[in-house]
């Protein structure tokens, strides 16, 4: 936000109360998973002490988002920083809602929320779904469209379709939230508004994958050569095929089919490996030399190696798992003649095993690659070539005057 906006941050202070008092919410959250202390609820297992203390920090950091963008002396906001704005701002919405919740007592761990039974299921799915949507779609979106055309060296194809692809997205996903409760006590219509606005989805976001491939236009020889952009370019196809098979597994005949089973953690897998992961090492591969004034990363080829680890072990644990997952729900809906079920839960999970030996390959590929990019990445720090000064690095001597 500061390159962008060309302004620092407002404050001195506040950067380090957001870093440190969210390290603080995490050891707070971490030890009371420890104790047992928790809420018993997806990606929410935090009890009401540590998330009100996530409130003061998230809030602080909102605050201190803003009027940096406030002070800004770019004229237009970039469309990063809608995507990271957007990021912060429900995030906030959606923890505070769903965390809702009444103590025993001031000196009690344990709460008990306000949302009662189904209503309970919809907050916290609207929550869980949406958590991720903004969490790891729109803020990594907001470092596709920063480090992408950075580092091809070309303009974003266009603007406006980003902008709409922003709006759509941030309409469109906080109402997908309900398609997780398919075939329970909530109302069907409820379920039905969730699955039309998945299927609806798929069109904001393949408009910004397909932006962020059209802006590689004139420039996919780069892609060829340079590992690092080709990070940046199989994450926008992951998240294209994310985006979509997110859609297709709402609809409600293919739920039946997919819920509870291996397939949703492939899906999931897909989007957090093959999209957040693939854009996060794109962009620290491209951030990193700038950071540290270095000429370039300190070995190509470990790039090239980390790339293809990556990819092996992502596709290996993704299609590991689709097959898992189809085998499992056929499995577990194949009856017999006399209309009992043809096989046991046993029997399913004796099944599984070819597939679980090629997830734990898949990741443990996917674990070595990461380990070659911290590798890399430290000697870079280390011991790559210093970079020529730029001449806005260099300072300005002042002429000397005859005589003084």
């Amino acid at each position: 936000v500061q390159r962008t906006s060309r302004a620092r941050l407002a404050g001195q202070i506040s950067p380090w109360f957001v870093l440190l008092g969210f390290n603080l919410f995490c050891v707070l959250a971490i030890s009371g998973y420890l104790l047992g202390v928790t809420q018993s609820k997806e990606y929410a297992e935090a009890e009401w002490y540590a998330d009100l203390w996530l409130v003061i920090v998230w809030v602080t950091y909102f605050i201190l988002y803003i009027a940096t963008i406030a002070r800004r002396k770019e004229p237009h906001i970039y469309v990063a920083n809608w995507y990271f704005m957007a990021f912060i701002l429900v995030v906030a919405i959606l923890h505070i809602v769903n965390n809702l919740a009444v103590p025993v007592s001031w000196g009690h761990a344990k709460s008990y929320t306000i949302w009662p039974g189904v209503q309970d299921a919809m907050v916290q799915w609207w929550y869980g779904h949406n958590a991720v949507a903004f969490f790891l779609t729109a803020g990594f979106l907001g470092m596709l469209y920063y480090y992408l055309p950075v580092r091809a060296q070309r303009p974003i194809f266009s603007y406006r379709l980003s902008i709409l692809s922003f709006w759509g997205i941030t309409f469109f996903y906080m109402w997908a939230g309900s398609h997780h409760l398919h075939y329970t006590a909530l109302p069907h219509w409820v379920q039905t508004l969730g699955m039309t606005f998945s299927v609806m989805l798929l069109v904001p976001s393949w408009a910004s994958a397909g932006n962020a491939l059209l802006t590689l236009n004139g420039a996919w020889h780069k892609v060829r050569d340079d590992a690092t952009l080709r990070f940046m370019m199989a994450a926008v196809v992951f998240y294209g095929l994310s985006t979509f098979e997110g859609s297709f597994l709402a609809i409600r005949p293919v739920n039946s089919l997919s819920h509870y089973t291996d397939w949703t953690v492939g899906h999931v897998h897909a989007g957090a490996l093959g999209w957040v992961a693939l854009i996060t090492f794109g962009s620290l591969y491209t951030l990193v030399p700038s950071l540290w004034k270095r000429e370039r990363m300190y070995s190509a080829t470990l790039v090239e190696v980390h790339f293809w680890l990556a990819i092996a072990g992502t596709l290996i644990y993704a299609f590991a798992m689709w097959n898992s997952g189809i085998i499992q729900g056929l499995m577990w809906r194949t009856y017999t003649e006399d209309g009992a079920l043809a096989y046991s839960f046993v029997d399913s999970l004796v099944a599984m095993y070819p597939y679980y030996i090629a997830r734990a390959f898949g990741g443990l590929l996917f674990l070595l690659g990461a380990v070659v990019g911290c590798y890399n990445m430290w000697m870079t720090v280390q011991s790559a070539p210093l970079a020529a000064p730029r001449e806005a690095d260099v300072p300005v001597v002042p002429a000397t005057i005859p005589g003084e």
